[in-house]
């Protein structure tokens, strides 16, 4: 396996292919788990966790059951291919949701529907559709479930921290709240298009 590929998928996915801040995915999580720093870092290895493990688990289903070239029916099941992620993808959810309520209770308990979410996040499911849309094999998909992974963190972690300053400032009453967090995360975006053309996947 060439390392400078998956170095570019890597890089691609953080910056340039940012799934919040330039594919547009995973917005609600974003805008609504951002409003303090601890819930933020938490969301996010949460969704570092579940992206990781989808695009293994998603590869490999669709490898060796669905698809007829190599599945062991030697039949076209690729028609189930997105439901039968969104069930992968809810079942990682709910054993993300009995670790965090059993081991940390404050971060299930501040997460609140944002981590079921996580279910329907697009951000999720699209990233293990990309794996399959452009083709890449077990290492290459592992390695863009996870990278994608820490860039969502990355974005959230970012909004969260400039939200927690925002609550300290002088911010005209009409714009306090959701409205200043939408022009901010417009601005977030505009900044990261300066990492298009870095790499070309």
């Amino acid at each position: 396996m060439n390392i400078g590929h998956l170095l570019i998928i890597a890089v691609a996915s953080i910056l340039v292919n940012n799934f919040v801040l330039s594919r547009f995915l995973g917005l609600c999580p974003y805008i609504g788990v951002s409003k303090q720093l601890d819930s933020a870092i938490g969301m996010g290895m949460a969704v570092i966790f579940v992206m990781t493990m989808a695009s293994l688990a998603t590869w490999a289903i669709y490898t060796y059951l669905l698809a007829p070239a190599s599945s062991i029916w030697k039949v076209d099941l690729t028609y189930l291919r997105t439901i039968s992620f969104i069930l992968v993808i809810a079942s990682l959810v709910q054993l993300v949701e009995m670790v965090l309520q059993k081991l940390v209770p404050a971060l299930y308990r501040s997460l609140g529907i944002y981590l079921p979410l996580i279910t329907t996040n697009c951000a999720v499911l699209g990233v293990t559709v990309l794996n399959i849309d452009k083709r890449f094999g077990f290492v290459e998909s592992a390695v863009q479930g996870f990278t994608a992974g820490i860039g969502f963190t990355l974005a959230l972690v970012l909004m969260a921290g400039i939200r927690e300053k925002l609550d300290l400032a002088d911010t005209p009453k009409p714009l306090r709240g959701i409205p200043i967090a939408f022009i901010v995360a417009g601005i977030m975006s505009i900044a990261f298009l300066g990492f298009s053309g870095l790499v070309t996947e």
